[in-house]
Protein backbone atom coordinates (compact mmCIF):
# COMPACT_ATOMS: atom_id res chain seq x y z
CA UNK A 1 0.00 0.00 0.00
CA UNK A 2 1.40 3.42 -1.26
CA UNK A 3 1.96 5.72 2.19
CA UNK A 4 0.56 9.06 2.42
CA UNK A 5 2.51 12.23 2.75
CA UNK A 6 4.50 11.81 6.47
CA UNK A 7 3.84 15.38 7.07
CA UNK A 8 0.36 16.72 6.09
CA UNK A 9 -0.84 13.55 5.22
CA UNK A 10 -2.08 14.44 1.82
CA UNK A 11 -3.09 11.39 -0.64
CA UNK A 12 -0.14 10.02 -2.98
CA UNK A 13 -2.37 11.53 -5.74
CA UNK A 14 -1.41 15.27 -4.66
CA UNK A 15 2.19 14.54 -5.50
CA UNK A 16 4.40 14.82 -8.73
CA UNK A 17 7.67 12.06 -9.29
CA UNK A 18 10.70 13.00 -7.88
CA UNK A 19 12.62 9.89 -8.85
CA UNK A 20 11.81 6.73 -9.99
CA UNK A 21 12.83 3.47 -7.85
CA UNK A 22 16.59 2.33 -8.41
CA UNK A 23 17.58 -0.51 -6.63
CA UNK A 24 20.36 -3.38 -7.64
CA UNK A 25 20.92 -6.10 -5.38
CA UNK A 26 24.10 -6.47 -5.97
CA UNK A 27 25.10 -3.05 -4.79
CA UNK A 28 24.09 -4.09 -1.10
CA UNK A 29 26.87 -4.52 1.47
CA UNK A 30 27.14 -4.41 5.04
CA UNK A 31 27.56 -0.81 5.06
CA UNK A 32 23.94 -0.14 2.78
CA UNK A 33 22.23 0.56 6.20
CA UNK A 34 25.55 1.87 7.61
CA UNK A 35 26.28 5.73 8.50
CA UNK A 36 28.53 8.24 6.07
CA UNK A 37 29.00 5.23 3.93
CA UNK A 38 30.04 5.87 0.02
CA UNK A 39 26.96 6.75 -1.86
CA UNK A 40 25.29 3.68 -3.82
CA UNK A 41 22.86 6.22 -5.30
CA UNK A 42 19.72 3.45 -4.75
CA UNK A 43 16.28 4.52 -3.62
CA UNK A 44 13.20 3.88 -3.71
CA UNK A 45 10.93 5.48 -5.88
CA UNK A 46 10.42 9.19 -4.77
CA UNK A 47 7.38 11.80 -4.86
CA UNK A 48 6.90 15.40 -3.82
CA UNK A 49 4.31 16.39 -2.01
CA UNK A 50 2.43 19.25 -4.01
CA UNK A 51 1.50 20.99 -0.45
CA UNK A 52 4.15 20.46 2.27
CA UNK A 53 7.14 20.26 -0.07
CA UNK A 54 8.34 16.99 1.72
CA UNK A 55 10.33 14.19 -1.34
CA UNK A 56 9.33 10.84 0.18
CA UNK A 57 9.43 7.06 -0.78
CA UNK A 58 5.92 6.04 -1.51
CA UNK A 59 6.59 2.57 -1.04
CA UNK A 60 8.98 2.04 2.05
CA UNK A 61 9.89 -1.23 3.77
CA UNK A 62 8.25 -1.92 7.10
CA UNK A 63 9.58 -1.05 10.69
CA UNK A 64 10.53 -3.95 11.13
CA UNK A 65 12.41 -5.14 8.19
CA UNK A 66 13.94 -1.60 9.19
CA UNK A 67 15.21 -2.29 12.37
CA UNK A 68 16.70 -5.61 11.48
CA UNK A 69 18.50 -3.59 8.38
CA UNK A 70 20.44 -1.13 10.81
CA UNK A 71 20.65 -3.48 13.74
CA UNK A 72 23.17 -5.59 11.87
CA UNK A 73 24.62 -2.97 9.60
CA UNK A 74 28.74 -2.87 9.82
CA UNK A 75 30.42 1.11 11.32
CA UNK A 76 33.34 2.25 10.35
CA UNK A 77 32.74 6.16 10.79
CA UNK A 78 34.09 7.00 14.27
CA UNK A 79 36.55 9.96 12.44
CA UNK A 80 34.03 11.34 10.35
CA UNK A 81 31.37 10.56 13.53
CA UNK A 82 33.77 12.75 15.81
CA UNK A 83 33.68 15.35 13.21
CA UNK A 84 30.40 15.90 13.13
CA UNK A 85 29.75 16.49 16.86
CA UNK A 86 32.25 19.19 16.74
CA UNK A 87 30.51 20.86 14.16
CA UNK A 88 27.02 20.19 15.80
CA UNK A 89 28.09 21.26 19.00
CA UNK A 90 29.40 24.63 17.46
CA UNK A 91 25.71 25.09 15.67
CA UNK A 92 24.16 24.48 18.95
CA UNK A 93 25.43 27.07 20.94
CA UNK A 94 22.55 29.70 20.53
CA UNK A 95 20.26 26.93 21.86
CA UNK A 96 22.38 26.08 24.60
CA UNK A 97 22.44 29.14 25.28
CA UNK A 98 18.91 29.49 25.46
CA UNK A 99 17.83 26.75 27.89
CA UNK A 100 16.02 26.96 31.08
CA UNK A 101 18.40 24.09 32.19
CA UNK A 102 20.80 21.53 31.31
CA UNK A 103 20.46 18.60 33.19
CA UNK A 104 18.83 15.69 30.69
CA UNK A 105 19.66 15.06 26.99
CA UNK A 106 18.00 12.65 24.39
CA UNK A 107 20.04 11.71 21.34
CA UNK A 108 17.90 9.89 18.72
CA UNK A 109 20.14 8.47 16.27
CA UNK A 110 23.30 8.40 18.80
CA UNK A 111 26.15 6.37 17.54
CA UNK A 112 28.99 6.21 19.73
CA UNK A 113 27.62 8.69 21.89
CA UNK A 114 30.56 10.80 21.62
CA UNK A 115 27.79 14.60 21.18
CA UNK A 116 26.83 12.97 24.26
CA UNK A 117 30.21 13.12 25.81
CA UNK A 118 30.70 16.60 24.21
CA UNK A 119 27.28 17.95 26.09
CA UNK A 120 28.40 16.01 29.72
CA UNK A 121 31.06 18.37 29.24
CA UNK A 122 28.12 21.07 28.84
CA UNK A 123 26.95 20.21 32.41
CA UNK A 124 24.62 17.95 31.17
CA UNK A 125 23.92 14.92 33.73
CA UNK A 126 21.06 12.36 32.57
CA UNK A 127 22.21 11.39 29.08
CA UNK A 128 20.47 8.91 26.84
CA UNK A 129 21.17 7.83 23.54
CA UNK A 130 19.26 5.71 21.65
CA UNK A 131 20.95 3.79 18.66
CA UNK A 132 19.84 0.86 16.53
CA UNK A 133 23.07 -0.46 14.90
CA UNK A 134 24.60 -2.85 17.46
CA UNK A 135 27.92 -2.53 15.77
CA UNK A 136 27.97 1.62 16.38
CA UNK A 137 27.28 0.89 19.98
CA UNK A 138 30.24 -1.80 20.24
CA UNK A 139 32.56 0.71 18.32
CA UNK A 140 31.83 3.51 21.62
CA UNK A 141 34.20 3.73 24.22
CA UNK A 142 33.03 1.50 27.57
CA UNK A 143 32.41 4.76 29.76
CA UNK A 144 29.75 5.48 26.79
CA UNK A 145 28.28 2.45 26.52
CA UNK A 146 26.06 3.09 30.12
CA UNK A 147 24.66 6.29 28.24
CA UNK A 148 23.65 4.08 24.96
CA UNK A 149 20.24 1.83 24.43
CA UNK A 150 20.32 -0.46 21.04
CA UNK A 151 16.86 0.10 19.44
CA UNK A 152 14.23 2.38 17.43
CA UNK A 153 13.58 5.12 19.16
CA UNK A 154 9.51 4.34 21.19
CA UNK A 155 7.86 7.03 22.96
CA UNK A 156 6.86 4.97 25.56
CA UNK A 157 10.18 4.18 26.90
CA UNK A 158 10.41 7.62 28.65
CA UNK A 159 8.20 9.57 30.98
CA UNK A 160 6.64 12.93 29.73
CA UNK A 161 8.28 16.04 30.44
CA UNK A 162 11.82 14.31 31.19
CA UNK A 163 14.01 16.01 28.74
CA UNK A 164 15.62 19.27 28.48
CA UNK A 165 17.23 18.73 25.54
CA UNK A 166 16.51 16.02 22.70
CA UNK A 167 18.84 15.70 19.57
CA UNK A 168 17.49 13.96 16.12
CA UNK A 169 20.43 14.15 13.79
CA UNK A 170 20.66 12.71 10.03
CA UNK A 171 17.85 11.00 11.30
CA UNK A 172 14.42 12.13 10.60
CA UNK A 173 15.32 10.89 6.90
CA UNK A 174 15.36 7.31 7.70
CA UNK A 175 12.13 6.82 9.92
CA UNK A 176 9.05 6.24 8.99
CA UNK A 177 6.96 8.60 10.74
CA UNK A 178 9.39 11.50 10.90
CA UNK A 179 6.02 13.66 12.26
CA UNK A 180 5.40 11.00 14.72
CA UNK A 181 8.86 11.59 16.06
CA UNK A 182 8.35 15.44 16.35
CA UNK A 183 5.06 15.05 18.31
CA UNK A 184 7.08 12.67 20.47
CA UNK A 185 9.68 15.01 21.09
CA UNK A 186 7.41 17.74 22.22
CA UNK A 187 6.13 15.61 24.46
CA UNK A 188 8.73 14.66 26.31
CA UNK A 189 10.88 17.77 26.51
CA UNK A 190 10.19 19.71 29.71
CA UNK A 191 8.46 23.26 29.05
CA UNK A 192 11.38 25.73 27.79
CA UNK A 193 13.17 22.77 26.41
CA UNK A 194 14.44 22.27 22.76
CA UNK A 195 14.32 19.96 20.05
CA UNK A 196 17.01 20.47 17.72
CA UNK A 197 17.68 18.35 13.93
CA UNK A 198 20.02 18.38 11.24
CA UNK A 199 18.35 17.16 7.60
CA UNK A 200 19.85 17.33 4.15
CA UNK A 201 18.39 19.94 2.23
CA UNK A 202 17.31 18.42 -1.74
CA UNK A 203 16.69 22.01 -2.79
CA UNK A 204 19.49 22.89 -1.82
CA UNK A 205 21.81 24.00 -4.92
CA UNK A 206 24.55 20.90 -4.56
CA UNK A 207 22.15 18.59 -4.27
CA UNK A 208 20.39 20.10 -7.15
CA UNK A 209 23.40 20.16 -9.14
CA UNK A 210 24.30 16.24 -8.46
CA UNK A 211 20.71 14.92 -8.79
CA UNK A 212 20.44 11.18 -8.94
CA UNK A 213 24.44 11.38 -8.26
CA UNK A 214 24.05 13.27 -4.71
CA UNK A 215 24.89 10.99 -1.70
CA UNK A 216 21.42 11.56 -0.32
CA UNK A 217 20.03 9.99 -3.32
CA UNK A 218 19.92 6.87 -0.71
CA UNK A 219 18.15 3.48 0.11
CA UNK A 220 18.16 4.38 3.87
CA UNK A 221 16.28 8.08 3.11
CA UNK A 222 12.49 7.39 3.40
CA UNK A 223 12.64 11.12 3.30
CA UNK A 224 14.34 13.97 1.97
CA UNK A 225 13.63 17.53 3.78
CA UNK A 226 13.73 21.53 2.61
CA UNK A 227 13.65 24.28 4.40
CA UNK A 228 10.12 24.66 4.16
CA UNK A 229 9.16 21.00 4.63
CA UNK A 230 11.07 21.11 7.88
CA UNK A 231 9.25 24.18 9.12
CA UNK A 232 6.11 22.95 8.43
CA UNK A 233 6.92 19.94 10.64
CA UNK A 234 8.23 21.77 13.87
CA UNK A 235 5.03 23.77 13.40
CA UNK A 236 2.42 20.79 13.07
CA UNK A 237 4.64 19.75 16.06
CA UNK A 238 3.84 21.93 18.55
CA UNK A 239 7.00 24.41 18.18
CA UNK A 240 7.77 27.88 18.85
CA UNK A 241 10.77 30.14 18.35
CA UNK A 242 11.65 28.04 15.18
CA UNK A 243 14.86 28.19 13.48
CA UNK A 244 15.93 26.61 10.14
CA UNK A 245 19.55 27.38 8.68
CA UNK A 246 21.91 26.32 6.83
CA UNK A 247 25.54 25.54 8.13
CA UNK A 248 29.23 24.40 7.04
CA UNK A 249 30.42 21.24 7.59
CA UNK A 250 33.83 20.18 8.37
CA UNK A 251 35.32 16.79 7.37
CA UNK A 252 38.70 15.53 6.24
CA UNK A 253 39.11 15.56 2.45
CA UNK A 254 39.34 12.31 2.32
CA UNK A 255 35.55 11.90 3.46
CA UNK A 256 34.49 14.27 0.72
CA UNK A 257 35.83 12.49 -1.68
CA UNK A 258 34.20 9.50 -1.07
CA UNK A 259 31.23 11.40 -1.37
CA UNK A 260 31.97 12.66 -4.80
CA UNK A 261 30.85 11.14 -7.82
CA UNK A 262 33.91 11.33 -9.53
CA UNK A 263 35.56 8.11 -11.65
CA UNK A 264 36.98 5.64 -9.51
CA UNK A 265 40.62 5.92 -11.36
CA UNK A 266 40.60 9.61 -10.10
CA UNK A 267 39.59 8.59 -6.54
CA UNK A 268 42.40 5.98 -6.94
CA UNK A 269 44.98 8.27 -8.14
CA UNK A 270 44.32 10.75 -5.33
CA UNK A 271 44.56 7.92 -2.90
CA UNK A 272 48.06 7.46 -4.15
CA UNK A 273 49.06 11.06 -4.00
CA UNK A 274 47.53 11.10 -0.47
CA UNK A 275 50.02 7.83 1.06
CA UNK A 276 52.87 9.89 -0.74
CA UNK A 277 51.63 12.96 0.49
CA UNK A 278 49.15 12.47 3.64
CA UNK A 279 46.96 15.58 2.07
CA UNK A 280 43.79 13.44 3.19
CA UNK A 281 43.62 14.25 6.48
CA UNK A 282 43.23 17.97 6.01
CA UNK A 283 40.42 18.94 7.37
CA UNK A 284 37.84 21.59 4.78
CA UNK A 285 34.85 23.64 5.84
CA UNK A 286 31.70 23.42 3.43
CA UNK A 287 28.24 24.02 2.87
CA UNK A 288 26.55 20.75 1.41
CA UNK A 289 23.15 21.75 1.32
CA UNK A 290 22.69 20.85 4.92
CA UNK A 291 20.19 22.81 7.23
CA UNK A 292 19.35 22.70 11.35
CA UNK A 293 15.99 23.02 12.54
CA UNK A 294 15.60 24.18 15.98
CA UNK A 295 12.08 24.85 18.07
CA UNK A 296 10.82 25.46 21.66
CA UNK A 297 8.90 24.04 23.52
CA UNK A 298 6.69 26.89 25.15
CA UNK A 299 6.99 26.85 29.19
CA UNK A 300 3.66 28.63 29.50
Amino acid sequence: MLRCCPICNKSIEDTTLFLEEHIDQALFSEFSYASRKAPEYMCYRLVKCKFCDLVYASNPPDQKQLAQAYHSADYNSSAEADDAAKTYMNIMEPVLANLKQKVSVLEIGSGTGVLLEFLSNEGFTHLVGIEPSAKAIANAPIHRREWLQEGIFEEASYLPETFDLICCFMTLEHVYDPMALAMAAHRLLKPGGAFVTVTHDYAGWINRALGRKSPIIDIEHLQLFSKSSINRLFRCSGFSAISVKPFVNRYSLNYWLRLTPLPNFIKCSFSYLDSQCNIGKIKIAINVGNIVATGFKSSQ
